[in-house]
């Protein structure tokens, strides 16, 4: 692996760690291999993380968090304004890259909620201060600017999102129950049920 001098230890760990799970698996991926290849001494890989699972936990929610903004930067370029069509254009976009990287959709698994829920997540946004920008607040904003009444609108954002994950792991890899592109007008009319104006 080419070492970039301008790439922080911790990105080249995170880089690396991606890189070698993917390829062989965490079960198969040792921390020595981790930081032989980012070309860093293991008492650095020990500064940043406990072990090898808790850098899988932070790659699996920085990886969905990557999806979720690149599906909100998507969104505005469309100018779409009724919140059901917001969340299927984004859930949308993400089934897509998910679609054209099944190397990607393996390693997040069935997890892609991390990448709104998970305590990394939460850390970027508080070290950003960037949050209003996340699928997040777009989401509770949409309920409140539609005056959609919802019980608890945080619990039907987490359904929606662990409903893609679940089910699409499966349509996108093994075509069950249908495959994806037959899948999608189902996942997207219990979406916009969820979401009853």
């Amino acid at each position: 692996m080419k070492n970039n001098k301008t790439e922080n230890k911790e990105s080249r760990l995170l880089n690396t760690a991606f890189k070698l799970f993917t390829e062989k698996g965490i079960k198969d991926t040792s921390i020595q291999e981790i930081v032989d290849n980012a070309d860093v001494g293991k008492g650095t890989f020990y500064l940043y993380f406990k072990d090898k699972y808790e850098i899988r936990d932070i790659l699996i929610a920085k990886k969905s968090h990557k999806l979720f903004s690149d599906a909100l930067t998507n969104l505005r370029k469309d100018n779409i304004n009724n919140l059901p069509d917001q969340i299927i254009s984004i859930v949308n976009y993400v089934i897509d890259e998910l679609k054209k990287n099944p190397i990607l959709l393996k390693f997040i698994s069935k997890n892609l909620s991390w990448g709104i829920y998970s305590q990394t997540v939460k850390k970027i946004y508080a070290e950003t201060e960037n949050e209003e920008d996340g699928i997040h607040n777009l989401f509770l904003k949409g309920i409140k600017d539609n005056n959609i009444k919802l019980k608890n609108p945080d619990v039907t954002l987490f359904m929606i999102i662990e409903l893609v994950s679940s089910t699409c792991f499966n349509s996108i890899l093994y075509d069950e129950p249908l495959p994806i592109e037959e899948y999608k007008p189902y996942l997207y009319e219990t979406i916009r049920k969820l979401i009853k104006e």
